[in-house]
């Protein structure tokens, strides 16, 4: 007996990722993106780590996810908690974690149908 996971086609998934970039339905995406099943920000947080501001989960919000994941690039880092608070406010769970379990843990979410997006920031070159 043969078994197959069966994949929604429809659902935006991470195929690949880098040290720069990554691949949505094998298509790269180079630089900071927020990810859902059905969108793509590409752009986000321009600052980067280093300059994450609350005012860059704006468009998180707008989205209306249940959870959002934080991938801050090659290792785990923390943003400060005011930088959170539009999150915290909005009563959106979030979860922060390196850039490859971010996208790890983003599709195991996507293919169980959850309202989850991915902001996920890169290391600068």
């Amino acid at each position: 007996m043969k078994l197959q996971l069966e994949q929604n086609s429809s659902l935006n998934l991470v195929t690949g990722y880098g040290a720069d970039h990554l691949l949505i339905n094998k298509v790269r995406h180079d630089g900071n993106v927020v990810l859902t099943t059905t969108r793509i920000i590409r752009d986000w947080a321009p600052g980067g780590f280093e300059r994450l501001a609350a005012t860059d989960f704006d468009a998180v919000l707008a989205l209306e996810p249940e959870v959002v994941l934080i991938g801050t690039g090659a290792r785990l880092r923390f943003p400060a908690p005011a930088t959170l608070r539009p999150l915290i406010d909005a009563r959106i769970g979030f979860e922060v974690m390196d850039l490859a379990a971010a996208c790890r843990t983003y599709n195991v979410l996507a293919t169980e149908g959850r309202a989850v997006a991915a902001a996920l920031l890169f290391d600068p070159q």
